[in-house]
């Protein structure tokens, strides 16, 4: 019996591809240069990333992210482009693809959960659209917000909610719950027949809800709120973008005492 021949083994070009094959199972996608520095910002496990055009990507590190051009350096196999191309849906114009180990849920959970809370909790009541629910990540994200959760059946790392969240996902904790299951705190449930948001002074370890696009909320948060809260709307415009809410209310937050404000 002989063993296995070494001609039958891939060559350094393809080599990429087999650890691909075997990571993309349980990993998350992250669609080009901008999602996968976000991602090694925030402490993603990246066990492979491919790129069309290695010096190209290591030029635009070197201008737009130093602080890991040396991860990326030694993370970045070259393929050739017809091969980057088979992995993904949509080739990104950076030709930048990796793999992601998902956070723990139970992490992301405790993290949650964590009392005292310096920072809201956004939570996204039956979201419908995927790429509104990946701009609402990338937002709390930006704001520092401790997590984002969603309920009903949207998956929060669904590939095209997280290419929404350019590789945001990994700077604070994305799980989907049960109302029932929420985090403590105070639910500031956002409604047109709240409070005029202006006249109030939103706490650091609130749960900031938010309705569906198409719905609003569901009788189970309307149940679960302890405030219902307004955004200013001229009369007549039926309602906001649910990541342009989600993006007035952190704001609302963070310049009325916002812990973020002082991060």
């Amino acid at each position: 019996m002989t063993g296995p021949d070494p001609d039958s083994r891939p060559g350094p070009e393809l080599a990429p591809l087999a650890a691909w094959r075997r990571h993309a199972g349980p990993c998350v996608l992250l669609d080009g240069f901008h999602a996968l520095k976000h991602a090694l910002r925030f402490g993603a496990e990246v066990p492979v990333a491919v790129t069309g055009d290695r010096a190209g990507t290591l030029a635009l590190a070197d201008e737009l992210a130093p602080d890991v051009r040396d991860a990326l350096d030694g993370l970045l196999a070259e393929v050739p482009q017809e091969v980057y191309a088979s992995l993904v849906a949509r080739p990104h114009p950076t030709a930048v693809a990796a793999l992601a180990v998902r956070p723990s849920r139970t992490g992301n959970l405790r993290a949650l959960a964590h009392t005292p809370r310096r920072t809201p909790v956004v939570v996204l009541d039956q979201p419908r659209n995927l790429g509104n629910a990946g701009a609402v990540i990338r937002l709390a994200a930006g704001f520092g917000a401790t997590g984002v959760v969603t309920t009903g059946t949207l998956d929060p790392w669904h590939p095209t909610v997280v290419r929404g969240g350019a590789g945001l996902h990994f700077a604070t904790a994305v799980e989907r719950l049960d109302v029932g299951e929420l985090p403590p705190g105070p639910v500031f449930a956002l409604d047109p027949e709240g409070e005029d948001i202006r006249g109030l002074r939103l706490p650091d370890d609130a749960l900031l809800a938010f309705g569906s696009e198409r719905s609003g909320l569901s009788r189970e948060l309307r149940a679960r709120a302890d405030h219902l809260v307004a955004l200013p709307m001229r009369p007549q415009v039926s309602s906001y973008n649910l990541a342009t809410s989600v993006a007035m209310t952190l704001y609302h937050w963070s310049a009325t005492g916002g812990a973020a404000q002082g991060s």
